[in-house]
């Protein structure tokens, strides 16, 4: 749907960052993450699909990749981590599920928890737009929308990126 050189270009990772990739599914993002940060660094990569949450172990297994930690977590629940360990946390086509939008205000005071002081919140959603892929366009959110949800928790917007069929937006803590 958009290209990863793209994503990480605008991320802007560097060797000793800390990534945290929230509902990560296959955890493609959290090994993209991982050369970026390098064994100085550290990926957090959260899903609750015990599955996919093993396969990825057994990815970063093959690959040698200690500094990926792959765990099955409710990310609507509060987070196994500490306080202002993150530099980057990431959520990818995940914040316009129903489930996610109830949840939202646990979900940002848990980002803004887990955050280090300067660190980054980048989201990825679909476009609001008649596209054949995709949510339905009543569930989708456009950066506007995002921004206004973000704001009462002390986020301001830093970036928007167009990626073709889905957009990056990207927050500081204020």
């Amino acid at each position: 749907m958009h290209d990863p050189g793209q994503v990480f270009a605008e991320l802007k990772l560097k060797p000793g960052d800390c990534f945290l990739d929230l509902g990560c599914g296959p955890g493609d993002y959290s090994l993209q993450a991982s050369k970026l940060v390098g064994d100085s660094g550290l990926v957090f990569a959260l899903d609750k699909q015990q599955e996919s949450m093993e396969q990825l172990k057994e990815k970063t297994a093959a690959q040698g990749c200690s500094y990926i930690h792959a765990m099955e977590a409710n990310i609507l629940a509060p987070l196994p981590l500490t306080n202002a360990c993150v530099d980057v946390c990431f959520l990818c086509t995940v914040l316009h599920v129903p489930q996610v939008q109830k949840a939202g205000a646990e979900l940002f005071k848990e980002v803004r928890r887990v955050l280090k002081p300067g660190g980054r919140l980048a989201i990825i959603e679909c476009k609001k737009g008649d596209q054949q892929f995709g949510p339905p366009i009543h569930m989708r959110l456009s950066p506007e929308e995002i921004d206004e949800a973000l704001d009462e928790h002390g986020f301001l917007r830093i970036s928007l990126a167009d990626l073709g069929l889905n957009y990056m937006v990207q927050y500081a803590v204020q």
